[in-house]
This record gives structure tokens, C-alpha cells and sequence, in this order.
């Protein structure tokens, strides 16, 4: 079932709808975290609007931030890499991806992956328990094991992710943007970590932006931007944005 959004955006956002090709319909989602079980309901809520729906062009976009902090996160990674290969998608990269990656050559960072930003879970999920590594050594080895245990075809999957998504007057990606940048120059340390001071600036940048990353109780509507992060992780509520030159509504899990 939709929902419709709260807020006064009509007049912000309703001239750049029509920018959007006829008959496409875009559901963007939020950041996932190792949440299958979420990830797994709210697709199955996406076919059934499909189905409901004349929908010539459903194309669903991925915000990032597919693993960590959950339980599931190889497990939500096989089921992104199978809906790739039967669905229209757009998977892009978030920061926890690009830490998770790092953490592979960087031993620097594998200390504030795991203690910070939730890649104990990941670990798990890959079979890699960072409790049995002890004494001289442990992140060298935590590194090889974690290089043993992560399959190509995962691997492949994090390379191949995109910073960001243009379709018509939308700008899809992980975090925000740097205002008083186009869109065309922004860097990908801001593409995938900003947050104040893209959240607190009311900056036009030529086209809504889309994002994820900062986690909020529902979906935000701003005259330049949209947050979809509903902290899947922790409130159990993974939301969908859906936009469509009718307009804009919600999927959710809740």
C-alpha cells in the first residue's frame, strides 16, 4: 500500500515531476544495512504496486549503505546481485560500502569499521567471527580472512557501484552534495559522507536531490532535497520514494 507525503512540497517539487520521462515510475530506497528481512518485504510491497498499476518503466534506485549494522549483510548482497539480474535497478555506492572495501587494504581502518560503524555484523555475516582473533596480528589476519571470505561476485557488485543518478530534475546519491557546487564537480568524499552542511542549506542546485545516510522517523520532504533513510537498521521501518510525474508517495515496511 502507498502512502501519500506530509508537507507542503507541491510547489517546489511539482515543476521538476514533469521533468521525468512519461510512464516512468522511480522507487528509490533507503539505506538497507544488513536489514534482508526488510529489504525482502519491501520489494515484495514494490512488485505488487507494480502489478497494480499501469507501470511501463518501473525503475527502482538504490541509496546505499547495503551493509553493516544488521545481521544479513552477505545475505542482502546476493539478493541485490539477483535482483540486478531479473529487475531494471540502479544500485549505488554509500559510505559503509566504501569502508567495507577499504578495510580490505587499509589496516588503519579496521579497528574504527568495526568499534564505529557496525562492520562486526558484516564480518558475521561472511563467517569471520572477529572475537576468535586475538593477540599479534589480528587486523592482518581479520583482513585475510575477510579477503578469503568475501566472493568475487560481491566484490565485482561493490566495484561496480555508481556515486550518484541523474533522471530529469532528480539527482539521486548516498549523502547529499556540497551546495554552492554543480552537481557535475562534486567530489565523492561529499557525494557519500556530508551531512550539516548539505542538510541545514537551503542551496538550489538546479535539481531535487535524493538521499539517504542521515537517518530520520520519516520521509523529508525539503524544497531541495529528499531524505528516505529511516534508519532501517534500528526502527525496523525500510521506506521507498516513489516518484512519478503524478507525484510523490511512500512504500514502507511498517
Amino acid at each position: 500500500m502507498r502512502f501519500p507525503l506530509q508537507g507542503n512540497w507541491q510547489n517546489e517539487i511539482e515543476s521538476r515531476l514533469r521533468s521525468l520521462p512519461q510512464g516512468l515510475r522511480i522507487y528509490a530506497i533507503g539505506d538497507i544495512h544488513g536489514r534482508l528481512d526488510l529489504l525482502n518485504l519491501l520489494l515484495q510491497r514494490i512488485e505488487q504496486d507494480v502489478a497494480s498499476r499501469s507501470t511501463p518503466q518501473p525503475l527502482v534506485v538504490f541509496l546505499g549503505d547495503y551493509v553493516d549494522r544488521g545481521p544479513q549483510s552477505r545475505q542482502t548482497i546476493d539478493r541485490l546481485i539477483g535482483y540486478g539480474k531479473t529487475s531494471k535497478a540502479v544500485f549505488l555506492k554509500g559510505n559503509h560500502e566504501l569502508i567495507a572495501l577499504k578495510c580490505l587494504s587499509e589496516a588503519g581502518l579496521f579497528d574504527t569499521w568495526l568499534r564505529r560503524l557496525g562492520g562486526i555484523g558484516t564480518l558475521m555475516s561472511y563467517g569471520v567471527n572477529p572475537a576468535a582473533f586475538t593477540g599479534e596480528g589480528r587486523i592482518a589476519r581479520l583482513q585475510a580472512a575477510f579477503h578469503k571470505a568475501l566472493p568475487q561476485a560481491h566484490f565485482r557488485f561493490f566495484r561496480s557501484l555508481e556515486t550518484s543518478f541523474v533522471c530529469g530534475d532528480f539527482f539521486f546519491v548516498h549523502a547529499g552534495a556540497r551546495p554552492g557546487i554543480d552537481l557535475s564537480q562534486q567530489k565523492e568524499n561529499d557525494l557519500l559522507w556530508i551531512r550539516d552542511e548539505f542538510l541545514f542549506s537551503d542551496f538550489d542546485f538546479g535539481k531535487t536531490i535524493v538521499h539517504g545516510h542521515t537517518p530520520i522517523s520519516d520521509v523529508e520532504v525539503r524544497p531541495n532535497r529528499i531524505n528516505v533513510d529511516t534508519g532501517a537498521f534500528a526502527s525496523d521501518r525500510l521506506t521507498c520514494l516513489v516518484i512519478e510525474r503524478s507525484g510523490l508517495s511512500k512504500i514502507d515496511t511498517r
